[in-house]
């Protein structure tokens, strides 16, 4: 971060004790603190009796001196969880008044800011997990997405947003970040540059992103974060917050007069403006792979050979993203004198730890074996109502019952997909485009309103393949693990993995969910 938004934003964070403290004193209510405390990445959880933090960490990547300090955090302060988010972010949970306050501050010294981590206002930049290492991407987009990170911090208390602007930047057409159905998003083409596509989202109203300019130079993308602005500050709903995201441009101008509009902006911005970037890479790791244990380390599914010969990284997930903070203890004493490590977070709510030798690989994979062991285990969930003021579903919850009852069955990996759960309509989990997801909510039963999950599937991600997953009906929450079971034996029994038997039978999952819905 650039010298000169540290000192402004480190001024602020006075007001944010001040608020804090009368919060807590009950001075003011969890509506306006909410409204105030977003801007820091904080808010008050349910109940009005903790909070938690938000660090913006760009592109998702946590240096070793970065690991420490949060490592070392969670000691001093005694926190007793941490959430990896879908947004390439780190949350930490259960803070007292005291805790948070002092650990923002504290953040700030280091050099993670939360500023914008929550509220309306630039969110943190998301980027493709492996940027940079990974064999067949178009390019490294990762510098890019670190310099409009550092962009967007100078639009933070100059400009008024609507609502969140979310940015993105993908490096092949997997499309981890969704950056064709963002608020902005950078494409990776083969020719080194970018598509961009603008006023995509999912939650309510889900749309596909708009292409709004082609083969743009990767030396011109502030240009085009500087006419998003000003295209939502224009044209964006200021009345009304369930219509002040960017997707709804696309119902108040028409996917061509969005585009038409962008592109006469970013005309006069590239008349006006100076913003033109000079990247030469991300730094690359200096050290020769060890190939000795080469042959014996690729044996693991969990281990990605890099771009750079000789080095590996190696995949870690949590189900659900949500632990105690002792895992990232355990990464950082084994990676603590490896040169060149870094920690990449996934927008699933896993984690890559890159620039491994084979000896290296080995003792990081030794020390992460309580990942997750399938595809079914690597599923998404959001935080949760029992925490999340917005929440409606126990997503947490209803993973870890679903995943008790599917390892009864020792099912092989593959034959049930990774699921995405979100609490409520907002789509955390990306539920919407998931292969199976599930939404929050209430359904009506004798005993009165019950927790319940509204079930889609057949949702897709990838690049030129992007759809919406069908709503199959609403589920009880307690029949949910029972449906993934049956699920599960119909594709067994046809020794085919999920995403097979969807292609061969395409209307059986829907079948076995009528019996549930």
């Amino acid at each position: 971060m650039k010298k000169s938004y540290y000192e402004v934003f480190r001024e602020d964070l006075k007001e944010f004790r001040e608020m804090t403290e009368k919060f807590y004193r009950k001075e003011i209510t969890v509506p306006e603190y909410k409204g105030f405390s977003g801007g820091f990445g904080s808010y008050a959880q349910r109940g009005g009796e903790r909070s938690m933090l938000r660090l913006r960490l760009a592109g998702g990547e946590i240096s070793q001196e970065d690991l420490e300090f949060i490592v070392k955090s969670t000691e001093k302060y005694k926190i007793d969880m941490v959430h990896l988010t879908t947004c390439q972010t780190v949350q930490l949970h259960n803070l007292t008044k005291e805790t948070v306050c002092d650990l923002i501050e504290e953040a700030w010294e280091h050099g993670i800011i939360t500023r914008g981590g929550g509220g309306d206002f630039p969110r943190n930049v998301m980027c493709s997990p492996l940027s940079g290492v990974e064999q067949g991407e178009y390019f490294d987009v990762l510098p890019y997405a670190k310099e409009a990170g550092d962009y967007l911090l100078s639009f933070i208390g100059k400009v008024k947003l609507p609502r969140k602007l979310k940015v993105c930047f993908s490096n092949s057409k997997k499309n981890e970040t969704h950056a064709t159905f963002r608020d902005l998003g950078f494409v990776a083409k083969e020719n080194q540059k970018f598509d961009v596509y603008a006023a995509g989202g999912l939650g309510n109203n889900p749309k596909f992103g708009v292409l709004v300019a082609e083969d743009v130079e990767p030396s011109k993308i502030l240009y085009c974060i500087k006419t998003m602005v000003d295209v939502f500050t224009e044209y964006g709903n200021y009345e009304s917050r369930a219509k002040s995201r960017t997707r709804y441009l696309q119902d108040t101008l028409g996917a061509e007069g969005l585009k038409k509009v962008f592109g006469e902006k970013l005309q006069k911005n590239f008349g006006q403006e100076s913003l033109d970037i000079e990247v030469t890479g991300a730094a690359v790791a200096k050290k020769a792979g060890n190939f000795s244990f080469s042959s014996d380390i690729l044996q693991n599914d969990r281990v990605i050979s890099q771009k750079q010969e000789g080095l590996y990284a190696v995949s870690y997930h949590l189900a659900g993203g949500k632990a105690s903070p002792d895992f990232l203890k355990r990464i950082f004493e084994v990676t603590k004198e490896m040169q060149d490590v870094k920690l990449r977070l996934a927008p699933d709510q896993g984690m890559y730890i890159i620039n491994l030798t084979g000896e290296e690989g080995v003792k990081v994979l030794e020390a992460t074996e309580d990942g997750a062991k399938t595809a079914f285990e690597r599923s998404t969930a959001c935080i949760g109502a029992d925490i999340c003021q917005q929440g409606i579903g126990l997503s947490q919850s209803l993973l870890s019952a679903c995943m008790e009852r599917v390892r009864k069955e020792n099912f092989a990996d593959g034959v049930l997909p990774a699921i995405h759960i979100s609490g409520c309509p907002s789509s955390c989990s990306a539920h919407q485009i998931a292969a199976i997801g599930l939404r929050g909510g209430k359904k009506p039963s004798e005993d009165g309103p019950k927790n319940a999950f509204a079930v889609y599937e057949n949702g897709c991600e990838r690049e030129g393949e992007e759809q919406f997953g069908k709503e199959l009906g609403v589920m009880y929450e307690e029949v949910i693990p029972e449906f993934f079971a049956e699920l599960g034996h119909a594709v067994a029994k046809e020794n085919l993995t999920y995403t097979k038997f969807r292609e061969k039978y395409p209307e059986r999952v829907e079948e076995i969910a009528k019996k549930y819905v």
